[in-house]
């Protein structure tokens, strides 16, 4: 029987309780600063509006802190509070850190004109993700022009051991370092058909390094089919992952596989390259 599966506030909190142990000894690290930047992060997807309560638990604090910290947060314009559900949201301000990274990016910026290249030959949706921790996030993204029911907006993280690309990007390390990334990772169920199992995954990506790039059927999201290959830096090791995502009504994963595996490589070495010449 599978043990319960942690809710995403009780590994939150978890984990900042875990990081602010970690940090104690650190003369310099400041801890108020960690806690507002952890009330940020918390926001989005289905928690698009807390209250002082529901923020203090996912973020491992008192309410009482949870109030100074969301003040100044609101006095510095990052966070407004919403008079319709009397909760806080984030404002457009938020938006300006993710705009800073993303406008002056060098993997970006070398690699548009191959992703839009690889869009419109495949018909299909087109990612650019990097690695956090053990997660895979999305930094450009260029959607299918015909329908597609998944909505994927620059900034969503995904776990690598679930995703074609986490596990192309794992493929590339070595194998000891992905093992590591497994076990400091929460193996949960997204969809019936997402694999937990360390050693199932291993295979998974082993496979994906044979052939130079990795693939999913609906792990993540149901209906999501998805090929991806890694981006590789100047000395060699993986950087990022570029994957070509497209649904099940379209088409299967063998047909994905089969007939844009290699227009997918292309595109992986042309962006790899673009990085070995700068």
């Amino acid at each position: 029987m599978r043990p319960p599966q942690k809710s995403s506030s009780q590994v939150a909190k978890k984990s900042l309780r875990k990081q602010l142990d970690g940090d104690a000894a650190d003369p310099l690290f400041n801890q108020t600063v960690q806690k507002a930047l952890a009330i940020l992060e918390v926001f989005g997807g289905e928690k698009t509006a807390l209250n002082l309560s529901e923020i203090g638990i996912a973020v491992g604090m008192t309410k009482s802190s949870a109030q100074r910290c969301t003040h100044t947060l609101e006095r510095l314009g990052y966070l407004r509070r919403n008079p319709t559900v009397k909760r806080w949201v984030l404002t457009p301000r938020a938006l300006s850190i993710a705009h800073a990274y993303l406008s002056g990016h060098l993997l970006i910026e070398q690699s548009t004109t191959h992703l839009i290249d690889l869009n419109q030959a495949s018909g299909e949706s087109v990612s650019l993700s990097e690695p956090d921790d053990t997660d895979m996030v999305f930094i450009a993204r260029f959607p299918s022009h015909k329908r597609f029911f998944i909505h994927m907006p620059i900034g969503r993280r995904l776990p690598m051991y679930c995703t074609a690309s986490g596990r192309a990007y794992l493929s590339v390390l070595p194998r000891k370092d992905a093992q590591q990334i497994l076990r400091r990772s929460t193996l949960r169920q997204f969809t019936p058909l997402t694999l937990t199992e360390p050693k199932q995954i291993l295979r998974q990506i082993d496979a994906a390094r044979e052939v130079g790039y990795a693939w999913t059927g609906q792990e993540c999201y149901r209906g999501d089919l998805t090929i991806a290959a890694p981006v590789l830096g100047s000395d060699g090791g993986p950087v990022a992952a570029i994957n070509i995502s497209a649904p099940t009504s379209r088409w299967t994963l063998d047909e994905l596989r089969s007939k844009l595996s290699s227009l997918l490589l292309e595109t992986a070495r042309a962006a790899s390259s673009g990085i070995a010449t700068r």
